[in-house]
């Protein structure tokens, strides 16, 4: 009996630190399942992102639910994920990003907007390991080209930085995110890859921690 409390305690603490890790984590499971439907949505949407530019890509932002106020003066809200293509050639593992900014201009009222960003080159995402990155201040941004059937050599030149796009009420389009801020989202990185969580290294590694991280990734794949 004695030898059997012996065993049970450790499996009993096993258990207890494996629903507590996923209770701890279920924001950011949420967060991850959210902007896995944006990408799926977004990609079989007729208007949708180019597939040439999708795969072209290095790097990718999708923030979904962003809240757009405004009342002349306008603001932007929103927790989603940032992704990098590794050196195999694959998508990493998602870091949790916030993203923050303003507009200016007649608008009114409040509105949720599903973003993604796609970036041609890795190296612009690396910039937010520092802590923040400045659309517009460190590398402007455009709104993407859109059709599945659009490609680099035919349809449009794709030599922007950075392309933005967006969704609100079911109307699809790019978005003027210039002057907005990405500055990663250290707590969330922290409750679901653990304290030492560094972005850098969040970045370069592939394998996926969870089922819901493999469904982001497969679907990026056009």
């Amino acid at each position: 009996m004695k030898n059997f409390k012996v065993l049970l305690i450790p499996a009993l603490l096993s258990i207890f630190f494996v629903l507590t890790s996923a209770k701890d984590a279920g924001k950011e499971n949420e967060r991850i399942t959210k902007s896995t439907t944006v990408a799926k949505e977004f990609i079989k949407m007729k208007e949708s992102i180019p597939e040439a530019l999708l795969k072209q890509a290095e790097g990718i932002v999708i923030i979904p639910d962003m809240i757009n106020a405004g009342l002349a003066v306008g603001g932007k809200r929103g927790k989603g994920v940032a992704m990098a293509r590794t050196a195999s050639g694959s998508w990493s593992n998602p870091v949790f990003v916030t993203f923050t900014g303003g507009s200016f201009g007649l608008q009114a009222g409040v509105q949720s907007v599903d973003l993604v960003l796609i970036f041609k080159h890795r190296s612009i995402l690396n910039k937010v390991n520092n802590g923040d990155f400045t659309i517009g201040g460190d590398i402007s941004a455009t709104a993407g080209p859109v059709g599945r059937s659009s490609t680099a050599s035919t349809d449009v030149k794709l030599d922007a930085e950075i392309y933005s796009y967006s969704r609100s009420k079911g109307l699809f389009a790019g978005l003027s995110v210039n002057g907005s801020n990405i500055s990663i989202d250290k707590s969330a990185n922290a409750n679901f890859y653990g304290s030492a969580a560094n972005s850098k290294v969040i970045f370069e590694t592939s394998k996926s921690p969870s089922a819901n991280v493999t469904e982001l990734k497969a679907a990026l794949i056009m």
